[in-house]
């Protein structure tokens, strides 16, 4: 029989790296997703905060505030 060869080694390392990244960058765009689900008027502000300045984790913070942030609908009373 012949032999196969691959290049397919145990990476452990590669592996959980690649885990990590998809879990972090789920959770990059997770104050927009709260904003989305919530119906908050604001969730587009809320998505380029996030986009632009997220990667600073102080702009995260300040998009998941605006996206966790009581909306008040104005009106006549």
């Amino acid at each position: 029989m012949p032999t196969v060869v691959t290049d397919r080694q145990n990476r452990p390392v590669s592996s959980v790296v690649a885990i990590l990244v998809a879990i972090l960058s789920a959770g990059y765009m997770l104050p927009w997703a709260i904003a989305a689900v919530r119906g908050n008027r604001n969730a587009w502000s809320v998505f380029w905060v996030n986009l632009l300045l997220g990667w600073t984790v102080v702009g995260w913070i300040i998009a998941l505030v605006m996206s966790i942030r009581e909306h008040r609908i104005v009106g006549i009373r």
